[in-house]
């Protein structure tokens, strides 16, 4: 739950999603698409060769920081100023459920995180089998991901709709934080 109600480039995915008026559900259902493969990945092992492979680790975190990176410039561009009646011409809700999708999965922070903390959690000597027993595990955090993206797109839809003036502010500061997140992977990548 502290993963979830941390802010990071989900949240700011579905602020964003929230000031462009009907566009929280399918940027919401991208997100938790993106956990849901994470989910499948590390159950079926695939997490573990790529924990275990440094240079595919290292792939999947500089394509997921340059995707947050291109993200976050645009939004700083571009910030988000919804009126009472927008609708939002510039993209499908296919558009936006894969930009969810791209965002969490490709996150490598998502695997790391599923990598370190599912097998904790797991009993080889429990009636399920491990894999399942991580399964049902994604399961709960993208249910407890789907409840809090939803309150954040949903409540930033109400509080900012009638603050135009707020609702760039917060555009351009999830802009801001996509483009930190993204230059912080990128400089753990650095041979230090």
């Amino acid at each position: 739950m502290l993963f979830v109600i941390t802010p990071g480039a989900d949240w700011a995915y579905a602020i964003s999603a929230g000031l462009k008026g009907r566009a929280v559900i399918p940027a919401v259902g991208g997100l938790l698409s993106g956990h849901l493969l994470a989910t499948v990945i590390v159950a079926a092992g695939v997490g573990t060769l790529i924990a275990n492979h440094p240079f595919a680790l290292s792939v999947l975190t500089v394509v997921g920081s340059g995707y947050l990176l291109w993200l976050g410039i645009n939004m700083l561009a571009r910030p988000a100023t919804p009126q009472a009646d927008q609708i939002d011409p510039s993209g499908s809700w296919q558009r936006w459920a894969i930009k969810g999708f791209c965002v969490s999965g490709l996150n490598p922070k998502v695997f790391l995180l599923f990598l370190a903390l599912l097998p904790q959690f797991t009993d080889v000597a429990a009636a399920w089998p491990v894999p399942v027993q991580m399964i049902a595990l994604g399961l709960v955090h993208t249910a407890s991901c789907a409840v809090i993206y939803l309150l954040v797109g949903f409540g930033s839809q109400v509080v900012l709709q009638t603050r135009p003036g707020a609702a760039r502010f917060v555009s351009r500061f999830s802009g801001v934080a996509m483009i930190i997140i993204a230059l912080a992977l990128l400089a753990g990548q650095m041979p230090g």
